[in-house]
């Protein structure tokens, strides 16, 4: 884990190098590192030991904003070992399910690369116990974890210039739902009508980072 300042009061947590607290030879990608952490300083910051307005998990990368002093909070950090990735919600998060129509065009395109048929993808989607990792992209928009790393698929070579809202999509290691609609380059496996970002709830957005998530048929 590599620490560095970002302006007066915050902290970026770097995690594109494998970190010592995961021991050498470690399988821990960067995802689970990062999730093991943002669930680590949120439970450090409800009881009192972390000062900090905002925790803001990425792909590799954990923001802390409003520091009031990130020097000693470094210092403080380097001796913390968070607990092990697997199986970290955000403390009190019930699973949200989401209602998926499994209807996407790009069904077929994931089937030949997962080597398998469409049943077999949707079989393995709806016993995935996803998690948002972070959010990004668009307002609402989660990247979800909880499938393996060897079924990581690419993106479209040209993006759609509109996926619809509701969307359900898988890209590179993740999955996601275009909360509106937008363009897009993953591919499209199914639909829900599930309202995911609201700007008149509290919060806004229905997926927020450690929310587990199902995706179960409509």
């Amino acid at each position: 884990m590599r620490i560095r300042p970002v302006g007066a009061h915050a902290l970026l947590l770097d995690f594109t190098a494998p970190p010592p607290e995961v021991g050498a030879g470690s399988a821990a990608t960067p995802a689970s590192v990062v999730e093991a952490w943002r669930a680590e300083l949120w439970r450090r910051r409800e009881q009192g030991e972390l000062v900090a307005t905002e925790i803001v998990p990425a792909a590799a990368t954990v923001l802390l904003d409003g520091v009031p002093d990130p020097a000693a909070t470094a210092a403080r950090l380097l001796g913390w070992t968070p607990a092990p990735p697997a199986g970290t919600t955000t403390p009190g998060a019930d699973p949200v399910e989401v209602p998926v129509t499994y209807d996407g065009e790009d069904l077929p395109q994931v089937a030949a690369h997962w080597g398998t048929d469409v049943p077999s993808v949707l079989r393995r989607l709806e016993r995935t116990e996803f998690r948002v990792a972070f959010c990004g992209f668009a307002p609402g928009f989660g990247y979800l974890t909880g499938l393996p790393a060897e079924l990581a698929v690419p993106r479209l070579a040209s993006p759609r210039p509109r996926v619809p809202a509701g969307s359900v999509a898988l890209a590179g290691p993740y999955a996601g739902i275009y909360p509106t609609a937008s363009p897009g380059g993953w591919l499209l496996v199914g639909r829900t009508t599930l309202t995911l970002f609201d700007v008149h709830a509290d919060p806004p957005a229905r997926l927020t980072p450690g929310t587990p998530v199902r995706l179960v048929p409509a």
